[in-house]
């Protein structure tokens, strides 16, 4: 079983997003509870992939067209800790 854990600024995103977008985040994280990120790349409608650059050491997955959730795995088999839910940039900032 996998541990999320969200960043504190995941929750104010949260209260802005789209229900749909609502409702796919909470699909990815049963899904990654249940069998982690390699669950997710099993899915194909999540794309999930590493990224580079200022986002080294991160992965992204699609919720939809246009919002991703960037998280990053922590201790193996432990902890996925989600970063950011955004409209598709993945500006550090």
């Amino acid at each position: 079983m996998w541990e999320i854990y969200e960043h504190r600024r995941v929750a104010r995103q949260l209260g802005r997003l789209p229900t749909d977008i609502l409702e796919r985040y909470e699909k990815w994280k049963d899904i990654v509870r249940i069998s982690g990120p390699d669950g997710l790349r099993a899915i194909r409608d999540f794309n999930d992939e590493s990224l580079r650059g200022d986002w080294s050491g991160h992965r992204s997955s699609r919720l939809n067209q246009q919002y991703r959730v960037i998280y990053r795995i922590e201790r193996e088999n432990v902890l996925v800790q989600v970063v950011r839910i955004s409209a598709h940039n993945y500006r550090s900032t």
